[in-house]
């Protein structure tokens, strides 16, 4: 088994057909696959053995493309890292997994200290540096995949240490095998497809979603090196994308345009991963566009795909049914399953499931109970089997002894009028222990009543779960994938109180 295979696949079947998109330009699956092949040559030429790491630090591009699947070729393993990424929170990645070989920008490589004359994008290679275009000429295009096992490792992705500091989590040909299939079979995906994806290819929405998916399929990635309002636009404007994968935030900017459904063209299909949506955001979604927001269930350790929501019976609020050959359980604190309709923490088993953390045998062991991995967040399956997360469990609040999940009180935030964006978080308090605090982005022009809005949850929540105080904020820090960070949002506000209400 390699992975590197489904684009020898579609090279075969499409080849004229186009891969990739970016910058106005398109290249064919054939020249994709030769100009991988042709990287794979030159990297088996310069030593690299079957199981070796390759880091690649690059933005989303079709250099990146080919460095990902040129080093599965050689049955190498693809560490993929944010190309955004400062010098500080580099430099540890890169002493954990010790690549053979770096893929970069000279910008990034000055930035570590090396040498600035050499032209973006680099390779860090034994036996000298190169060019991305020197490397190239290296190799050849017939480089067929190394066959490789099942449980071998094929991509390194860093967690994005919302918890703390960033685990590699290694996954293998299996896992990003059968979560493309999953993924492919769930969003009936062809290759009259064409995918826009602004997500980061080193995270595990981008990468393993989007586009080993769309690779699987033969189908087209529309790349963007990151997400810009009018680059978006302009390309739904083209009428070639037929599938948009975005973040929460990204549809809620979208949902503030006019003319929703003509801008967003020839799209069948729309998906957004990251973090839950709110309800509310979903119904206005669909009143607006005329299309439903489907998502799914998943994270960087289940090779993104656990559960969707869902081709022939989606529901709101959830995140669907176990995909696939996986299976979910929900289990109490001892690890022992619960009863449908119970809250609890949810646990995955399937040929999905990460090998484990690189360099952490501890941490990896600690994620299991036997064969259930531990996801870490609450939730509870309905009597049709469909999921439902009622949130992490390291963002639940402890207030005088009760128990508070956020996410009951941002799905009620969201369906005020005046609430753009939310996040409820819990501060030290003396009393309580922690108190419960809503931090709230206000839409353009809104002003912010907290009497209003203290009154309006308390009609509808628990008086313990209505916060002490609403503070504003422009707007809420988050990952490269969209995620709210709220480890760095609690931080903040330590540091420096925004205007309370």
């Amino acid at each position: 088994m390699n992975l590197a295979r489904n684009l020898e696949q579609a090279a075969r079947f499409f080849s004229e057909f186009p891969a990739v998109a970016e910058r106005g330009q398109t290249a064919s699956y054939a020249s994709l696959e030769a100009e991988s092949s042709r990287i794979a040559g030159a990297l088996a030429g310069l030593g690299l053995a079957p199981g070796e790491f390759v880091a690649i630090c690059l933005p989303n591009s079709r250099e990146w493309l080919s460095a990902y699947f040129g080093v599965l070729k050689t049955g190498g393993a693809a560490v993929t890292l944010a190309a955004g990424l400062p010098p500080d929170e580099l430099r540890p990645l890169l002493a954990d997994c010790k690549p053979k070989v770096f893929f970069t920008t000279g910008e990034k490589l000055t930035s570590l200290g090396g040498r600035p004359e050499i032209e973006a994008p680099v390779v860090i290679a034994p036996g000298g540096d190169f060019t991305y275009e020197e490397l190239l000429a290296r190799g050849t295009d017939d480089f067929p995949a190394v066959e490789r096992g099942r449980g071998d490792v094929a991509a390194v992705l860093y967690t994005g240490g919302t918890t703390g500091v960033p685990k590699g989590v290694m996954l293998t040909h299996e896992n990003l095998m059968v979560s493309a299939h999953n993924v492919a079979r769930q969003e009936r995906s062809t290759h009259e497809d064409r995918a826009l994806c602004f997500l980061p290819l080193n995270h595990v929405f981008g990468q393993v979603h989007v586009m080993h998916s769309t690779i699987l399929t033969g189908g087209c990635l529309e790349m963007l090196p990151a997400f810009d309002l009018d680059e978006v636009l302009a390309a739904l404007g083209r009428g070639e994308v037929t599938k948009f994968y975005a973040v929460p935030t990204v549809y809620l900017r979208l949902l503030g345009l006019d003319n929703l459904r003509q801008r967003l063209g020839r799209v069948r299909y729309c998906f957004s991963a990251a973090a839950s949506m709110a309800l509310e955001v979903v119904r206005e979604w669909k009143w607006a566009s005329g299309l439903n927001i489907h998502e799914a269930y998943g994270m960087t350790e289940s090779a993104s795909m656990v559960t969707y929501n869902h081709y022939y019976r989606h529901k709101v609020g959830s995140v669907g049914t176990p995909v696939g050959s996986v299976e979910v359980a929900i289990m109490d604190r001892e690890g022992r399953p619960l009863p449908q309709g119970q809250e609890g923490e949810i646990c995955i088993q399937g040929p999905n499931i990460m090998r484990g953390y690189l360099n952490r045998p501890e941490e990896t062991a600690r994620a299991f109970w036997g064969p259930w991995f531990r996801s870490g967040d609450v939730g509870y399956l309905d009597q049709e089997g469909y999921l439902y997360i009622v949130d992490r469990i390291k963002d639940m609040i402890i207030t005088g002894g009760e128990n508070v999940y956020p996410r009951e009180v941002e799905e009620l935030l969201y369906q005020r009028l005046e609430v753009a964006e939310c996040a409820v978080v819990g501060l030290p308090d003396r009393e309580y222990g922690e108190r419960v605090t809503a931090v709230i982005v206000p839409k353009a022009g809104a002003d912010l009543d907290p009497e209003e809005l203290r009154a309006y949850l308390k009609e509808r929540l628990s008086g313990f779960k209505v916060p002490k105080a609403f503070l504003t904020v422009p707007e809420l820090p988050k990952s490269a994938a969209g995620k709210i960070l709220k480890r760095v949002l609690k931080e903040n506000i330590q540091r420096q109180p925004p205007p309370r209400h």
